[in-house]
């Protein structure tokens, strides 16, 4: 089990079935959520304030849409490997959960560090199941 997961997607419904899947599952103690790339940002750099201790506070895992408004998982994914987040927080890791199945978008989330996989919405048990082996 994780300690803390965080779901970023502008979806409400997506978000809060996300929540209920992995709260059934037993998947993480703790799910935080963020709406886009940019509060996604704002959240991780709040890790930098003092007396925040990264390897216990960060969430593990970070669930991530591609298309949303403000700033998309694309742009958030070119900027936190930019910025070599995958240094400064070497735990976070990313699931890409998207509605696309487009072979490109899966080859393309390959190329960034901090990616693990690229899975198809919605979120399900047996792939919450597949990622706790």
């Amino acid at each position: 089990m994780y300690k803390k997961i965080l779901c970023v997607d502008d979806d409400p419904i997506t978000l809060m079935l996300c929540k209920k899947v992995i709260q059934k599952c037993e998947f993480s103690e703790t799910i935080e959520i963020a709406n886009n790339g940019e509060d996604t940002l704002a959240y991780l750099e709040s890790f930098s304030q003092e007396g925040i201790t990264p390897t216990t506070d960060l969430p593990e895992l970070l669930f991530l849409d591609l298309n949303m408004p403000v700033m998309g998982g694309w742009e958030f994914l070119d900027i936190i490997t930019e910025r070599r987040y995958d240094e400064i927080f070497p735990e976070l890791k990313v699931i890409v959960l998207s509605s696309t199945i487009d072979p490109k978008d899966i080859e393309k989330s390959k190329s960034y560090p901090m990616v693990l996989d690229f899975l198809s919405k919605p979120i399900t048990r047996e792939m919450l199941e597949e990622l706790k082996k």
